[in-house]
């Protein structure tokens, strides 16, 4: 076991490492960027919102370089894991699959029905520039802990009606 957390571990070194080496160039950039993205100061959220807006109209430099390029390859892994996991799904559990991609496109539809695709547009890149904030000042997890206890509440409600 440890020799394969080892190795998981010498991989992500690697990829790391290669993509600092990659994008060398832009470490000052990144560097700036991600400390807008972190709300280093009050009003970097107003002028995220503010620059999004105005499109929509008319570096701790080598350690926080290297930890941006690490959370770079770290979500692209999450991202092709969660692909491999809905692939799997669609070879184990077709029925399951094929019921979540009809519930799934027809919530984005519906969605997309509802809301101007420019105005869509707008809040879901305003919402994912935003996220890496909202992340770091705990603000997801304050909203997920509030709707985690709602849905509580439910069930335990469903659960008194039922004895």
């Amino acid at each position: 076991m440890a020799e394969g957390d080892n190795r998981s571990t010498n991989l992500l070194a690697a990829e790391t490492a290669s993509l600092e080496e990659q994008l060398q160039g832009w470490g000052e950039v990144m560097l700036m960027a991600d400390k807008v993205l972190r709300w280093e100061r009050a009003w970097f959220p107003p002028a995220v919102m503010g620059v999004v807006s105005l499109v929509f109209l008319t570096t701790e430099q080598q350690q926080r370089f290297h930890e941006i390029c690490s959370n770079l390859v770290k979500t692209r892994r999450r991202t092709v894991g969660w692909w491999k996991r809905l692939f799997t799904l669609k070879e184990e559990k077709p029925k399951m699959y094929f019921m979540t991609m009809i519930v799934s496109l027809a919530a984005v539809a519906w969605v997309g029905q509802q809301v101007h695709n420019l105005l869509l547009t707008y809040l879901i890149v305003t919402f994912l520039l935003l996220l890496p904030g909202l992340n770091q000042h705990g603000i997801i997890l304050k909203y997920i802990g509030m709707a985690k206890r709602e849905i509580n509440k439910l069930l335990k409600q469903k659960e008194k009606k039922n004895e």
